[in-house]
């Protein structure tokens, strides 16, 4: 956990405030108990987590949907019983089980409604673990009604027992009636002649008749003028309705004992459940407060980092939200070249509100609380938190305010670290301000050394001279507008601030004589600020005017490195170009070279041998240059693109790595390496390539994934599924054939018709040869009809 020093620093931030409104947004006392136990954290991932958490439920409750929770009752002391063996739960305690059922499941029909899992994945994920059967609802529901009463039919004995109540009551009834009417006609009973005592009917009869009438006397009135007398005629009915409610209590028990036998093997999952819940609302309570505040979750980082944009006190923006007035937002960017910012300016600027804005956020974030700032925010994880803020003074420790913080600041330097948080308002203050103002130094140039990371307020000069002339640390103000000598609450970092101690009092109406008398009793002290802002200006404009130099350096070179890329591209672009001309050429070879061997079959059968040698050795001769050529091609486009390709190609490719088509430019992820082959996954499509033929790419953006530039993409669509393979050795065939499925697979055709001719079935096989490589991408392959070329033509029907 966090570590604190001194230990109210909490409370000194309003932090507890805080709680507060957390607690009043929890649904059920289970969840405001884990508020109130909320503390600060600095494991990154369990904050992580719990952000992402609230960030999910503040996305539903903006977008208005619904999601299925509800107060539900904490049934923690029932599941403690049950684990009891033989103990029978109550009524009462099976519609707090049946309740939290119902939310549960409820909840799993949220996330199996649509893609809202992918849209709230981290409130899925603390429902994934668990699962759920309507088997338990199933179970309660049998036995009670929506009111939560027991069912009549909840068991055939319990039926039964009504059934015969229900008759027995209806014969009670019948005969009460005709002894009430025979006795009233006698004036034997009182003008309200029956009643219950007991649980049993009776007759309401006056004290001088009450021995008329046979039967129990089962009370009397308290004057003793009225017997209560069960007549003799219904004692049997009574005791039959009397035994038959026994009867059924003993049923129902039964009942509820049979129920809890079947609940109490589940009493663990329904623990789960009831924890799930909880963990549901205190998301809940803390996602309504985000919503209340238009807080947000800024980018989390391990390290300490304070870079807040659009930042507001939470408590100041809530409370000037009820009242109509408007909170000015603050912006602060503290790492670890610049940790430190000495904030000046003047009294009731807003100077100790823009510190606690920072150590308040940082409590809230930390505690898994979202913070009103822009979500492009960065803010890091701090372990110690340390605040010198308000009276310090103590009469149990007989210390005054300086010398409490005098002890603090001991404390500080002794225990501050790079992942401290140090806090100080009106630093130095207390004392004397000479000696007061050189300490406070003493103490900032110490702290320094440290690296802590500090938001300090003041007004001593002194401090804002130290700020201006050490590195790392930051000069701030609370802007003030001189004019209307009023504060604009706007935090300006880069120059310290004036404390306008005499224009303010000559607003209040002080004489100018006294005025006058005290500027010239401060003397230099008063130019010192006026020259240190002009200092900080200038110092401030030649930082910009750097920067701006660098910027337009780091420009340059981006543009260098453009500019090479581009002509390298171009450069591979143009071989690849002249590659593609040459491997068409030699497929135009082919197709005259079948002309050809067709003139030499007719020459060998004029039997001119010698000029069909002659004419056979030329063609050989032109198809090994061609074939010389196109290798040279390929070898310049491989040469080029390996320049050009990432340092990854030092190393062996694997499986994940993400590589190129050389042929093509498409970009591909391998799933599976065979050999001197690769399978590679490509906008969801699978394809195999020699690994001669793949270069080392970087991952792509979702977007680009499976495709080069624009002009790929063009040439995939312009492709053609028909190829002809005449004429071509095997080993050309067998390259021109696997591009051509490559782009094929890219351009997500469904059907490719290869034509290669009959002869003696070598380029055929060696079609069937190549589609094997392709697996599952294949779906089928077969011959047409004769007339559509029969054997000499394969048809291939993608996957």
């Amino acid at each position: 956990m966090m570590i604190f020093e001194p230990k109210d620093v909490q409370a000194k931030l309003e932090f507890d405030k805080v709680i507060d409104l957390l607690e009043k947004e929890a649904l059920t006392p289970m969840a405001a108990e884990r508020v109130r136990a909320l503390r600060p954290d600095i494991d990154f991932k369990k904050i992580d987590l719990e952000l992402r958490e609230t960030r999910d439920y503040k996305l539903a409750l903006e977008k208005n949907d619904r999601f299925p929770l509800q107060s539900f009752p904490d049934i923690r002391p029932e599941l403690r019983m049950l684990e009891i063996e033989g103990y029978t739960l109550q009524m009462e305690s099976f519609q707090g089980i049946l309740r939290i059922l119902t939310i549960v499941r409820d909840i799993f029909k949220y996330f199996g409604a649509g893609p809202k899992k992918d849209i709230y994945p981290k409130l899925f994920d603390l429902i994934r673990p668990l699962s759920f059967d309507e088997g338990l609802i199933k179970a309660i529901n049998s036995v009670f009604d929506e009111k939560g009463d027991l069912r009549p039919d909840a068991s055939p004995d319990l039926m039964r027992i009504r059934k015969e109540t229900l008759q027995k009551i209806r014969e009670l009834d019948g005969k009460f009636r005709q002894l009430v009417q025979e006795y009233r006609s006698k004036g034997w009973l009182s003008d309200a002649p029956e009643s219950f005592r007991s649980g049993r009917r009776v007759l309401s009869v006056p004290a001088e008749h009450k021995r008329k009438i046979r039967g129990i006397i089962h009370d009397e009135s308290d004057t003793g003028k009225t017997a209560f007398i069960e007549p003799e005629a219904i004692i049997e009915v009574n005791n039959d309705i009397f035994d038959l409610e026994q009867e059924e209590k003993r049923e129902i028990f039964r009942i509820l004992r049979q129920l809890s036998d079947t609940i109490r093997p589940y009493s663990t999952l329904i623990g789960s459940y009831l924890e799930t819940l909880v963990h549901f609302d205190f998301v809940q309570a803390k996602a309504r407060l985000a919503v209340s505040m238009r807080a947000g979750m800024p980018i989390l980082k391990e390290k300490p980092i304070i870079s807040i944009k659009k930042g507001y006190h939470p408590l100041l923006y809530l409370k000037n939200k009820i009242s109509g007035k408007k909170t000015i937002p603050f912006e602060l960017r503290l790492n670890a070249e610049n940790h430190i910012l000495v904030l000046s300016g003047p009294n009731a600027g807003g100077k100790s509100v823009a510190m606690k804005s920072v150590g308040l956020n940082i409590l809230m974030l930390q505690s898994g609380l979202l913070i009103p700032v822009h979500e492009l925010s960065e803010i890091g994880i701090f372990k110690k938190v340390f605040a010198d803020i308000g009276d310090q003074q103590s009469l149990d420790d007989d210390l005054s305010t300086y010398s409490s913080r005098l002890k603090n600041a001991k404390a500080f330097l002794e225990k501050a670290d790079p992942f401290t948080l140090v806090l100080v308002d009106e630093m130095g203050s207390g004392t004397d301000p000479k000696p007061g103002g050189a300490i406070a130094e003493a103490i900032l140039r110490q702290l320094h050394r440290k690296g802590v990371f500090a938001v300090i307020t003041t007004h001593y000069s002194n401090l804002k001279v130290f700020a201006f002339r050490n590195s790392g640390i930051l000069n701030g103000n609370m802007h003030f507008d001189k004019d209307s000598l009023t504060p604009t609450y706007e935090l300006k970092i880069g120059k310290p601030g004036s404390s306008y101690a005499f224009e303010i009092a000559e607003k209040s109406g002080l004489p100018k004589d006294l005025i006058g008398y005290a500027r010239h009793k401060t003397g230099s002290e008063t130019a010192v600020d006026d020259i240190l802002i002009e200092l900080q200006r200038e110092k401030q404009e030649m930082e910009e005017k750097l920067r701006a130099v660098t910027d337009k350096e780091q420009s340059l070179e981006r543009l260098i490195k453009t500019y090479d890329s581009l002509h390298h591209e171009l450069e591979v672009k143009r071989k690849r170009l002249k590659l593609d001309q040459k491997e068409f050429e030699l497929r135009q070879t082919a197709q005259a070279n079948r002309e050809v061997e067709k003139l030499v079959r007719q020459l060998k059968d004029e039997k001119n041998l010698e000029k069909a040698q002659e004419i056979a050795a030329k063609l050989r001769t032109e198809r090994t240059e061609w074939a010389k050529q196109v290798d040279e091609a390929n070898s310049e486009v491989i040469k080029m693109e390996e320049l050009n390709a990432p340092s990854a190609s030092a190393r062996p490719m694997a499986v994940g790595d993400f590589v190129r088509l050389r042929a093509g430019g498409a970009v591909g992820r391998i799933d599976r390496l065979r050999g001197e082959k690769a399978e590679l996954s490509m906008g969801g499509i699978s394809v195999t390539a020699h690994l001669r033929d793949l270069l080392p790419a970087v991952e792509p953006t979702r977007h680009t994934l499976g495709f080069g530039s624009g002009v790929e993409i063009q040439r995939t669509a312009d492709f053609d599924g028909k190829i002809d393979l005449r004429g071509m050795t095997k080993e050309e065939a067998l390259r021109v054939l696997e591009k051509f499925i490559d782009n094929a697979l890219l351009s997500n055709a469904a059907s490719l018709k290869v034509l290669h001719g009959k002869g003696d079935g070598v380029l055929r096989r060696v079609v069937r040869q190549k589609l094997k490589e392709y697996g599952h991408n294949i779906a089928n392959i077969y011959h047409p009809e004769q007339d559509q070329g029969g054997d000499g033509v394969t048809i291939i029907d993608l996957g």
